[in-house]
């Protein structure tokens, strides 16, 4: 087998490696995303992290909160994460001790998908999860974080 047709790829490739854009670091805004029907518009960062945290349990006029998460390894769970400062293992052992202790049903379901996330946000009256804000998509309810949406340069959310 010649290796000539090989090596004669060899600048394809590089030129593709060079002109590829580079992967910017996961520092990109993350939006908090609520069903469209939710009549809340703002929320403190404390306020967030009881939320996802499973220790608020109903918005305001008693609709029962829905957690949804983006699957493990997406730049929205990291961030998840470092908000409520747990590791991938402890996040899953807190998780299972909330529902040993009755405390919890289970665990926030996971999506693995944006279009997933935005179909059970709309799907579920209580429904709230966070995405890129570039992947915000039509539709989709951005709730503001101490008073500021993703974008503002004081947004707490990165």
């Amino acid at each position: 087998m010649s290796r000539k047709p090989i090596l004669g790829l060899l600048p394809f490739f590089l030129a593709c490696l060079i002109s590829a854009p580079l992967l910017p670091a996961q520092t990109s805004d993350v939006a908090v995303i609520v069903n469209s029907k939710n009549s809340v518009e703002n929320i403190s960062f404390a306020e967030l992290k009881k939320i996802f945290a499973g220790e608020k349990h109903t918005w305001p006029g008693g609709t029962p909160i829905k957690l949804l998460v983006r699957a493990p390894e997406c730049h929205e769970r990291t961030v998840l994460l470092r908000i409520l400062g747990m590791s991938e293992a402890a996040y899953k052992q807190y998780w299972t001790g909330q529902v040993v202790r009755g405390e919890a049903d289970g665990e926030p379901m996971a999506v693995p998908s944006l279009g997933m996330m935005k179909e059970a946000v709309s799907a579920l009256p209580g429904g709230i999860g966070m995405v890129d804000a570039e992947n915000v998509k039509p539709g989709m309810k951005v709730i503001k974080i101490d008073g500021r949406m993703p974008g503002d340069p004081r947004y707490p959310i990165r």
